[in-house]
């Protein structure tokens, strides 16, 4: 399969990079920073320098255009402020789901955030703006006419994998690694599963492609 990730190098996108490159698939890193090519190519996918604030629904679907599947795994990232929790965490996931339909992709995943309907709109910090951010995003998704699945992992650590995690609709409150979220998505995306689902993950154990089919 030729899987194009927005996000393509960030932490979870670069394993998920290197677990489907190992798999046989092609994956394609979207990125905005050219100087992050190297740490790319090395991630085992192909790079696509491309900055997903900037771009036109025509430029960014001419880059999905052959593929079989999109993964948005963008965040404006700690730090960044709330107007780019806005323009990266909602703007550009509603704009590659826009570029998905132009190009004829059907398959999409959005990496979201567990809790993200929790937000308080009363407040105006970042947390709370990145919630909403997510939450919209995976609004949007839902009412489109893809085969969107959209997943919501607790917070990351940078622990090895076990591939064992926990998948429902609504799970309790626990981290799970970095590794077993890109493999999740790996399954899927590869596996064509949880199609019009949206769970929640965390660190569990049920071994991944069973915890998901068990939806």
């Amino acid at each position: 399969m030729r899987i194009v990730i927005a996000g393509g190098h960030g932490q979870v996108a670069r394993l998920l990079n290197r677990r489907l490159a190992d798999a046989g698939h092609t994956p394609v890193a979207i990125f905005r920073d050219a100087a992050q090519t190297a740490d790319v190519v090395a991630s085992g996918a192909e790079p696509v320098v491309l900055d997903l604030e900037k771009s036109s629904p025509d430029a960014v679907a001419a880059a999905l255009r052959g593929a079989d599947a999109v993964v948005f795994a963008a965040g404006a990232g700690p730090g960044s402020g709330p107007a780019r929790k806005k323009t990266v965490d909602r703007d550009a996931a509603i704009l590659l789901a826009d570029a998905a339909t132009a190009a004829g992709v059907r398959r999409y995943v959005l990496l979201s955030a567990i809790g993200a309907d929790d937000f308080d709109p009363a407040l105006d910090d970042d947390f709370e703006v990145y919630l909403e951010a997510k939450s919209a995003a995976d609004a949007d998704l839902r009412l489109r006419d893809l085969d969107w699945t959209i997943l919501r992992p607790d917070g990351f650590t940078d622990k090895p994998g076990t591939g064992k995690v926990t998948v429902a609709e609504t799970v309790g409150r626990a981290s799970i690694p970095r590794a077993d979220v890109a493999a999740v998505i790996a399954a899927v995306v590869t596996g064509n599963l949880a199609v019009h689902r949206q769970f929640e993950v965390t660190a569990g154990d049920n071994p991944i492609e069973a915890a998901i089919a068990a939806l």
